[in-house]
């Protein structure tokens, strides 16, 4: 029996209120510490899902095992603020310096577009939903299909279906990280939509 959509547990608090909490525990089969993680245990996972803010060093030594499950078919989900140029490869980044108080100026707009609002992964999300601040810009492997883009079009979700016989989305969104934290109600509204749509995406 396939496990549709596993998740990194790293362990912060942030992350267990994610993970673990009541609003969204139920979308998740199966949750993994990242020092356990093992092709084995992958066996039958469809997606996985490396949450925000996990620390990257916890996931240069899975590399492998990540890699292998790329290969094989699966699904990988690298959310924002895990660095993954550092553990992913072909993954290029550009960090931007971060404005957490925009918001408070009469006006402002980061600028957040959704590309492809039909993509299975966005339905029923708004630019608005995506728009709390931004940590940085990818330039996508060639035949990635560009999700969202910042106020300069520079991508900040991405769809790799090109390199590798599985998928593999990379964003700088955050969302886990302010979800947890109680800190930015917008990125809750993210999540309400993004993890639903990503598990029917997976195939649940």
């Amino acid at each position: 029996m396939s496990t549709i959509l596993a998740a990194l547990h790293p362990g912060a608090s942030y992350h267990c209120e994610t993970l673990e909490g009541e609003r969204y525990r139920g979308y998740f089969d199966k949750l993994i510490v990242p020092e356990e993680l093992t092709s084995a245990c992958l066996a039958n996972v469809r997606t996985l899902l490396v949450p925000c803010r996990t620390n990257p060093d916890r996931l240069l030594p899975r590399m492998p095992v990540l890699m292998d499950f790329l290969a094989r078919g699966g699904t990988l989900v690298a959310m924002g603020e895990t660095f993954q140029d550092i553990w992913l490869p072909d993954v290029t980044f550009t960090p931007v310096e971060t404005n957490y108080w925009w918001w408070l100026e009469p006006g402002a707009s980061l600028g957040v577009s959704l590309e492809r609002p039909d993509h299975p992964l966005l339905r029923g999300l708004s630019s608005k939903d995506a728009a709390w601040h931004l940590h940085g810009w990818y330039v996508p492997a060639p035949g990635s299909e560009v999700l969202i883009t910042d106020g300069s079009n520079q991508p900040i979700m991405y769809v790799d279906e090109k390199s590798y016989a599985g998928r593999l989305v990379v964003t700088s969104l955050d969302p886990c990280y302010h979800h947890g934290c109680h800190f930015m109600p917008t990125t809750t509204l993210f999540l309400d939509g993004f993890l639903p749509n990503l598990r029917r995406w997976s195939g649940g």
